[in-house]
Protein backbone atom coordinates (compact mmCIF):
# COMPACT_ATOMS: atom_id res chain seq x y z
CA UNK A 1 0.00 0.00 0.00
CA UNK A 2 1.65 3.46 -0.96
CA UNK A 3 -0.84 6.04 0.95
CA UNK A 4 0.84 9.17 2.47
CA UNK A 5 -0.97 10.19 5.86
CA UNK A 6 -0.94 13.91 4.43
CA UNK A 7 -2.25 14.98 1.00
CA UNK A 8 -0.47 16.78 -1.96
CA UNK A 9 -2.46 19.88 -1.07
CA UNK A 10 -1.39 19.44 2.50
CA UNK A 11 2.17 19.19 1.46
CA UNK A 12 1.62 22.73 -0.17
CA UNK A 13 -0.24 24.12 2.12
CA UNK A 14 2.94 22.89 4.49
CA UNK A 15 5.35 24.71 2.23
CA UNK A 16 3.42 27.57 2.28
CA UNK A 17 3.21 27.58 5.45
CA UNK A 18 6.96 27.59 5.84
CA UNK A 19 7.14 30.62 3.04
CA UNK A 20 4.98 32.16 5.63
CA UNK A 21 7.02 31.75 8.56
CA UNK A 22 10.52 32.91 6.83
CA UNK A 23 8.76 35.95 5.95
CA UNK A 24 8.03 36.34 9.39
CA UNK A 25 11.55 35.94 10.52
CA UNK A 26 12.92 38.47 7.64
CA UNK A 27 10.68 40.80 8.95
CA UNK A 28 12.05 40.44 12.35
CA UNK A 29 15.78 41.14 10.91
CA UNK A 30 17.25 44.52 11.09
CA UNK A 31 20.33 46.31 11.32
CA UNK A 32 23.32 45.51 13.86
CA UNK A 33 22.93 47.25 16.94
CA UNK A 34 25.87 49.29 18.22
CA UNK A 35 26.46 48.87 21.74
CA UNK A 36 27.22 52.62 22.13
CA UNK A 37 24.25 54.17 20.71
CA UNK A 38 20.43 53.27 21.79
CA UNK A 39 18.49 52.49 18.15
CA UNK A 40 14.70 53.03 18.56
CA UNK A 41 14.06 51.43 15.70
CA UNK A 42 14.22 47.60 17.31
CA UNK A 43 11.00 49.28 18.80
CA UNK A 44 9.43 49.17 15.38
CA UNK A 45 5.98 48.37 14.78
CA UNK A 46 7.19 45.90 12.04
CA UNK A 47 9.09 43.90 14.46
CA UNK A 48 6.93 43.73 17.43
CA UNK A 49 3.29 43.34 15.55
CA UNK A 50 3.82 42.91 12.28
CA UNK A 51 6.38 40.07 12.27
CA UNK A 52 4.98 37.98 15.21
CA UNK A 53 1.07 38.01 13.70
CA UNK A 54 3.06 36.76 10.42
CA UNK A 55 4.94 34.06 12.32
CA UNK A 56 1.46 32.83 13.82
CA UNK A 57 -0.29 33.17 10.50
CA UNK A 58 2.62 30.47 8.80
CA UNK A 59 1.97 28.60 11.94
CA UNK A 60 -1.89 28.58 11.58
CA UNK A 61 -1.30 27.53 7.62
CA UNK A 62 0.85 24.70 9.31
CA UNK A 63 -1.69 23.20 11.68
CA UNK A 64 -4.00 23.08 9.28
CA UNK A 65 -2.29 21.28 6.44
CA UNK A 66 -1.44 18.84 8.76
CA UNK A 67 -4.94 18.80 11.10
CA UNK A 68 -6.96 19.63 7.43
CA UNK A 69 -9.51 16.83 7.00
CA UNK A 70 -8.85 14.88 4.35
CA UNK A 71 -11.29 14.16 1.36
CA UNK A 72 -12.97 10.54 1.29
CA UNK A 73 -12.73 8.58 -2.31
CA UNK A 74 -15.73 6.39 -3.04
CA UNK A 75 -14.78 3.26 -4.51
Amino acid sequence: MNKMSITPKGLRLLLAGVLVMIAGYILLTGPAPVPEVFNYAMFDWRRLVAAPLVILAGIVVIVVAIMGRREKKEN
